[in-house]
């Protein structure tokens, strides 16, 4: 694993964490946020093992269900729960509502899961070193 993919990562978890400090404080809409871009640190690591970079979360999205979910290395799932928390965090973001406590929690364990898949798959299957 390459020094960047372990920052990532690391800063993924510490992502993780400041989601669930913000919600317990009731800052939804934030907690939500720091999920996702927990999640997305956690592609851009994964993808970074396979030599690739990109700037634009689309950009990032789509390459990750290209190089690992059409590879069948990654359930399906994970790909559309990562579409989906930057759903719900443009709405908590940009639009004038506030997101749930449901939402919430339900963005935090989107996000765990997705830290356990990529410490799952980078134990079980190293990326190439580039």
């Amino acid at each position: 694993m390459i020094t960047e993919q372990w920052e990532l990562i690391e800063k993924a978890k510490e992502s993780l964490k400041a989601a669930r400090v913000l919600h317990e404080q009731g800052f939804y809409s934030f907690s939500a946020s720091r999920s996702y871009y927990a999640m997305f640190y956690l592609a851009e690591a994964l993808l970074l093992g396979e030599g690739l970079s990109f700037s634009k979360h689309s950009a990032v999205h789509s390459a990750f269900g290209e190089h690992f979910v059409k590879t069948g290395r990654v359930a399906p799932e994970f790909h559309r729960e990562l579409i989906r928390a930057m759903e719900v965090r443009q709405a908590g973001d940009y639009d004038i509502i506030d997101l749930t406590a449901e939402e919430s929690a339900e963005q935090i364990a989107k996000a765990q899961e997705f830290v356990q898949m990529v410490e799952n798959l980078l134990t079980s299957h190293p990326p190439s070193s580039k």
